[in-house]
């Protein structure tokens, strides 16, 4: 049944959509009739946008600006878009001579890793109770003690993954000869700018030791992060492009790893940076803006803030893809040790939370994952491919992997899940005999063993566990048929395979 849509959009054809707003800017839409647009984010779209005024605005007020104008020069809506935090969740934003933070947020580089691995689901499914143990041990219960040194730190703050493997010793449980590798060409982008990792300086010096070679354990790195994010065993159910999927090793029962975390602790401080020092130098006597959105002009004056900000943003989105990476790690030692020998290899990763910049011109994304075609692709693995793209369902439902086209319209972008259907508060006021449902049929590892009787007797843990799960059941999502079709009508990627879960790790 087709959706109740807004009134505000304008549907141009059965995949496509447009927001008119007074400023004019381009904003188009991929979703079909059947993916539900709630209209507190359309609300929020419009408030956003509102940002071009604020834009012309500071260029007139920013003493000695006399630059080009800065603008947005359109948007892109992706199928789960979904109310965020003053900006919509599965927003794709261009602008020129401007940069705006916020457009990206606090979860700097969150994304995905999807690794694929030699065992097959039939040699899995008689293990997983004693898997569901041992991973709980590894993710949070001490289990996995990933020691760093400060040198490996800093590699990784400041160069990103190779930055981190290519320090020297690489003692971690599970580590193969291709990771280095594939850390350059089966990421979306290896290593992101910094010219320092000082703002990072406490967790770099916190490995202790003596000078650069000494290690030591933390609690942050290969942390998986509350809310969306999980580490999930998913097995290749069903394939949709042959050759794609035979080239991406993705047969049919093959089991693969599949991660979402971003930078945890340090995105929210580079983030924090930008916004202090914003409000520590918008202009005397401007309005700050109704909206709450406060831009970066592509300046000499905010040149030195920009920097500061640039430097931690990099710091947290190279943090970010190390951290996926360990994530992946634990997930292969918890597989090795129940199913005996294996292996596993990146296929992708890629980031939601990020912008690209190229000269005065800025593409920023959030909530909302590249999806670059032939082009984007040259000279590397997926080149004939176009650009993997990760879609995860909701817990316990499907997954699909895609291959981008690189799409004008979307800013060569997709959606990076299948958007929330029911804000987190009224989620977690949902059916207690619908959770009790789901945990019958499906199996998450959580801190908490619900299946221990100890656990179980404590009533007030056991309601605040459950509340929080609700707040990431099925009810809460959106169908993720009805989104991946509208991306494949759409022109914006190809479906390749989908991915059925075997059990879901969350934090």
């Amino acid at each position: 049944m087709p959706a109740r849509q807004d009134h505000r959009l304008v549907r141009t054809d059965e995949n496509w959509l447009t927001l008119p707003n007074p400023h004019s800017i381009p904003v188009e839409i991929c979703a079909g009739g059947d993916v539900p647009l709630e209209p507190a984010a359309v609300d929020e779209a419009l408030r956003f946008l509102d940002t071009a005024a604020t834009l012309e605005r500071l260029a007139e007020a920013t003493p000695g600006y006399d630059g080009p104008a800065p603008r947005i020069t359109r948007a892109a809506l992706t199928p789960d878009f979904h109310k965020g935090a003053g900006i919509p969740i599965g927003t794709v934003l261009e602008t020129e001579h401007a940069l705006l933070p916020q457009a990206v947020g606090n979860d700097v580089n969150c994304g995905m890793r999807l690794e694929v691995t030699t065992l097959r689901a039939d040699r899995i499914r008689p293990r997983l109770d004693a898997l569901e143990r041992r991973l709980r041990h590894l993710f949070f219960e001490g289990g996995r003690r990933i020691a760093l040194t400060p040198a490996q730190r800093e590699g990784l703050l400041m160069d990103g993954l190779p930055g981190l493997l290519l320090t020297g010793e690489t003692p971690w449980q599970g580590i193969s000869p291709e990771d280095a590798e594939d850390g350059l060409d089966r990421v979306h982008a290896s290593g992101h700018p910094a010219g320092t990792a000082d703002a990072f300086a406490g967790w770099i010096g916190s490995a202790g030791g003596s000078g650069h070679h000494g290690s030591s354990h933390d609690s942050v790195i290969g942390g998986i992060g509350g809310g969306n994010h999980f580490a999930e065993l998913q097995y290749v159910a069903a394939v949709h492009d042959p050759p794609a999927a035979h080239a991406w090793g993705l047969t049919p029962g093959t089991v693969v790893t599949m991660v979402h975390s971003g930078s945890l602790s340090l995105g929210h401080q580079a983030n924090a940076t930008a916004l202090d020092r914003l409000r520590a130098t918008w202009p005397a006597g401007l309005p700050r803006p109704r909206n709450g959105i406060l831009p970066f002009l592509l300046d000499e004056r905010s040149e030195p803030d920009r920097r500061r900000y640039l430097d931690a943003f990099g710091n947290a989105a190279n943090f970010a893809v190390g951290n996926r990476f360990f994530l992946s790690l634990t997930m292969r030692a918890g597989l090795a040790a129940e199913c005996g020998d294996m292996a596993s290899r990146l296929l992708y990763d890629a980031p939601h939370n990020l912008f690209w910049r190229d000269g005065d011109r800025v593409v920023h994304r959030k909530g909302a994952t590249p999806a670059g075609g032939h082009a984007a692709m040259a000279g590397g693995p997926y080149a004939m491919w176009g650009e993997p793209v990760i879609v995860p369902g909701s817990m316990g439902a499907a997954s699909f992997v895609l291959r981008g086209h690189g799409d004008p319209r979307t800013l060569a972008s997709a959606c990076h899940g299948a958007g929330r259907r029911v804000p987190r508060g009224a989620s977690a006021r949902g059916d207690d005999a619908g959770l009790d449902a789901f945990l019958r049929d499906f199996r998450v590892v959580t801190p908490l063993d619900h299946r221990d009787p100890v656990v179980a007797r404590r009533s007030d843990v056991m309601a605040a566990w459950r509340r929080d799960l609700k707040q990431e059941a099925p009810w809460a999502y959106k169908d993720i048929g009805p989104v991946v079709a509208g991306l494949k009508g759409g022109g914006v990627a190809t479906p390749v395979a989908e991915l059925r879960p075997l059990l879901t790790v969350k934090g």
